[in-house]
């Protein structure tokens, strides 16, 4: 790294925000003085992440000193969940309650599949330890902690070999001492061990969701909190004295010294921040309703802008519905699907698959010549002409046209295809996955997709947006500027963020209001002191309310947001019509004549930080400037090779028209147009894609 003289913490204006995924780790670098954005995309580096950051620091052409912020988001937690690769981690859970966790609630998706397996625990039953105290659901002690106890199992485990523990006491939600105890005497007599307990995490009722939280919690621990902690070691190494920041699974921005006690909440933190540039683009557009689609070189996922707001969800399912392990705490509604640029394609049983398996940054698709030999869908689109071999990021990374084809004719042979037609197949079927995670965030939740523009970003994004848009009837298309690097740049529109919901049980008509409004200052005084606690000042908090609610003799619940002026009004008629539209969006039918409850209540708290201005491009005619033209080349679309004009997006103009079929390159990414489609340049330099019919 090149060595810059100190800076003082008051001249420190830059931003600096890490995206790492699967196969890049992109970096976005923003002066808060002058303005200035730039760049910088590396390969990631799986045995060492912060090498992959290292470089593409320097591609940035930044430095760590130079940073007031540095912004991260990260795959380690979610990828450690996945990949059963947490450590060795132990429960302690109120008596009688030891299979909780194992018996979950026994979804059955298929119910005459014979081989259904349910959800595998991440803690087996032997490590299981059940403890000698209850808390009645009004919070009542019923029977003390024995602290004696705690002191012997913790013994126990440390002989064990547990590295972490995770602390679920049945209805603590009501009442946490029992659980802030037991963990106070596992610190501080195993330092050593990660401690995490479930009221820390969630507050709600539902124990198997609780205790599934926070035994991730506990599973991930270890690992998140030694990969923040070398980060900052590292950062701080060369010169960096700022604030460091961790992207949560809301978008939201969270200390590095939180994230490594609370490391659940960054699981979807780099997708998140990609949803959250989404919002900030919709904003300056004026758009109220928009799909992010963000294609990368592992995943592809999907997330929402419903009336000009980033759809969230107080739960999700880690692993798939059938065997997944639910986490119940706040994060971005995001759907994502095993399929992107390096996703593998094989022959299984007679048949084309495309992923879920994917050849990461290392060894890579076998066209970036290095290592790897299993065709990808990166590999693909270079056989079919869409990525240009000597323009793959900016022409520093040329790409082995010889070898994609190579690894293409594997499956083509025993498919009886040629490597055009196996190709265009591996295409075709990647198109179809990647729409079933727009399907997951619109359909599924009452939407139709049609109604939305998609914003699409990620390496791979812009390659594959219009074949997914005509997929699902999507009609208009928009490719941010740095596509590339949009989940890095999304960081930079993050603001401190905290999440806090508590189960209070109530019937709507009964309510009593002074009750809610205690609970509510009780919540939003934890979102005020932390974000006070955090190295960084906003210029101003924000607090929002809202509400789980359901019908009375229903199991599950909708959240529904309060408006302040509803809340002071008391106005129970409204809160109850804002209970009935929302259950009319998500599941398509109401019952305006039946009663409600309350289950639990939520406050969201949030510093607001400054965010970067949108930029205008100098305006042209309908006709691009001859400097973008850069020739044609054979591209395979609608059924044949054709020769399509391909244009360098930098030196394109606000105005400027294109018709499909058509190529627009940028260091990082390639927007493909199909024949039909109609391109235009808007004023800020995003591409406005009219999706054309399928033919």
């Amino acid at each position: 790294m090149p060595k810059t003289k100190p800076r003082t913490r008051a001249h420190a204006k830059m931003r600096l925000a890490a995206d790492i995924g699967g196969t890049f780790t992109d970096i976005a670098v923003f002066d808060d003085k002058t303005g200035a954005l730039t760049f910088g995309k590396a390969l990631s580096t799986p045995q060492r992440l912060v090498d992959g950051i290292n470089r593409g620091v320097e591609k940035a052409g930044s430095d760590y000193r130079s940073a007031g912020l540095f912004l991260h988001g990260s795959t380690v937690a979610i990828n450690a969940i996945l990949e059963r690769a947490g450590a060795r981690t132990a429960l302690l859970i109120t008596e009688g309650f030891r299979d909780v966790y194992e018996i979950g609630r026994i979804n059955r998706p298929d119910a005459y599949n014979l081989f259904f397996q349910k959800h595998a625990p991440l803690v087996e039953r032997a490590l299981r330890f059940e403890v000698k105290e209850r808390v009645l659901s009004d919070g009542e002690v019923e029977k003390p902690l024995d602290e004696a106890e705690i002191a012997a199992l913790g013994a126990e485990l440390e002989r064990r070999g547990i590295e972490a523990t995770a602390i679920l006491f049945i209805n603590c939600y009501a009442s946490p001492a029992h659980e802030a105890r037991a963990k106070a005497i596992l610190e501080k007599n195993h330092p050593g061990m990660f401690v995490s307990a479930s009221h820390e995490l969630s507050q709600e009722y539902r124990e198997f969701e609780r205790c599934s939280t926070v035994v991730a919690n506990a599973y991930i621990g270890p690992k998140v909190r030694r990969y923040v902690g070398e980060i900052d070691e590292h950062i701080r190494s060369e010169g960096f004295g700022g604030s460091f920041l961790i992207v949560q699974s809301t978008g939201g921005l969270y200390d590095a010294a939180q994230a490594q006690n609370q490391c659940i909440r960054m699981l979807e933190s780099g997708p998140a921040a990609g949803v959250i540039g989404t919002q900030a683009l919709c904003h300056t557009l004026g758009i109220e309703n928009a799909i992010a689609f963000d294609m990368g070189g592992t995943t592809a996922k999907a997330g929402v802008i419903y009336k000009g707001e980033a759809l969230t969800t107080s739960k999700a399912l880690i692993g798939g519905y059938d065997k997944a392990l639910p986490v119940q705490i706040a994060m971005m509604d995001i759907f994502e699907v095993g399929t992107g640029g390096g996703s593998i394609a094989r022959v299984d049983h007679g048949g084309l698959r495309v992923g879920p398996q994917s050849a990461g940054a290392s060894p890579g698709p076998a066209c970036y010549g290095l290592g790897g030999t299993e065709p990808t869908v990166t590999d693909a689109n270079l056989v079919l002409g869409r990525l240009g071999a000597d323009r793959f990021l900016g022409g520093e990374m040329p790409l082995d046209v010889a070898a994609a084809e190579r690894a293409i004719g594997t499956i083509a042979k025993p498919l009886g295809l040629d490597v055009t037609a196996a190709a265009d197949g591996i295409l075709r079927i990647a198109a179809t996955a990647m729409s079933y995670a727009v399907k997951g965030v619109t359909t599924e939740r009452g939407l139709d997709a049609g109604d939305f523009a998609m914003v699409a970003y990620g390496g791979a994004g812009p390659l594959q947006a219009v074949q997914v848009a005509r997929e699902i009837g999507i009609r208009k298309v928009i490719i941010p500027m740095a596509p590339g690097v949009f989940s890095a740049f999304g960081m930079l529109f993050s603001d401190l963020r905290y999440d806090f919901v508590r189960t209070a049980l109530m019937r709507l008509d009964e309510a009593p209001f002074e009750r809610i409004e205690k609970i509510y200052q009780e919540l939003e005084a934890q979102g005020r002191d932390a974000i006070a606690s955090t190295s960084v000042k906003p210029h101003k908090v924000v607090v929002k309310r809202a509400a789980d609610m359901r019908y009375q003799g229903q199991e599950h619940a909708v959240t529904v947001d309060l408006p302040d002026a509803v809340f002071k009004r008391r106005d129970r008629k409204a809160i109850k019509r804002l209970f009935d539209e929302m259950h009319e969006l998500r599941y398509g039918t109401s019952a305006p004549q039946e009663n409600a409850e309350i289950v639990s209540l939520r406050a969201t708290v949030t510093g607001l930080m400054k965010k970067p201005a949108p930029g205008k491009i100098k305006r042209g005619s309908a006709a691009p400037p001859k400097a973008a033209f850069t020739g044609k080349r054979r591209v395979y679309v609608g059924g044949s090779f054709r020769l399509a004009p391909t244009y360098r997006r930098a030196e394109l103009l606000a105005g400027n028209r294109i018709a499909g079929p058509a190529l627009i390159e940028e260091h990082a990414s390639t927007t493909v147009l199909l024949p039909g489609d109609r391109c235009e340049v808007d004023a800020y330099g995003n591409l406005v894609i009219a999706v054309g019919r399928a033919r």
